[in-house]
C-alpha cells in the first residue's frame, strides 16, 4: 500500500494536471510554445486539427508571436479529446467562446490539418497562408 502512495506521489507530480479523468482543461495560459501548442494552468494542449508552420521558420516565429499575443496570460478552456501526442494533451480551446485554432487559421498563421480536424477549419484558410507554410506530411489532403 505504501509503495502505491509513493507511486502516485511521484506520478502526480510528474502529470500534475491528473487528466485521466478529465475531458476538459481551463485556466490562464502560462505558456505558448508555437501557434499550435500552448500551456495552461502547466498543461500543455496541442490544438487539435490545426497545423502550424514550424517556430524554426520565419513564419513559425511570426505565427508563435501572433499566438502569445492573443493568448498569452489570458484565461481559456479547453475541451480534450482524450489523445496525447509527446507531453501534449490534444484539444480545441476557446478564448471567450471563440476557437483560438480557427483565429490562428483565419488571420493566416496556420493551416488545417484535415486528418484531425474532419476539414472544418479548411474554409477558414487564407491564400497568403497556403503559400507561405509548409502543410505537414500528415496533414495532406
Amino acid at each position: 500500500m505504501r509503495l502505491l502512495i509513493v507511486a502516485l506521489s511521484i506520478w502526480t507530480l510528474l502529470y500534475p494536471s491528473f487528466l485521466a479523468a478529465k475531458d476538459t482543461v481551463e485556466g490562464r495560459v502560462t505558456r505558448v510554445r508555437d501557434v499550435d501548442t500552448i500551456v495552461v494552468a502547466g498543461t500543455p494542449i496541442r490544438l487539435n486539427g490545426v497545423d502550424g508552420p514550424e517556430v524554426s521558420t520565419r513564419a513559425g516565429k511570426q505565427a508563435k508571436l501572433f499566438m502569445q499575443r492573443l493568448v498569452a496570460g489570458k484565461f481559456v478552456k479547453c475541451d480534450l479529446n482524450g489523445d496525447r501526442t509527446y507531453d501534449r494533451w490534444v484539444g480545441v480551446c476557446y478564448l471567450d467562446g471563440t476557437d483560438i485554432g480557427a483565429i490562428a487559421i483565419q488571420s493566416g498563421m496556420a493551416l488545417d490539418c484535415a486528418r484531425y480536424s474532419g476539414g472544418r477549419y479548411r474554409s477558414l484558410e487564407t491564400a497568403s497562408a497556403r503559400a507561405k507554410i509548409k502543410r505537414a506530411g500528415y496533414c495532406q489532403r
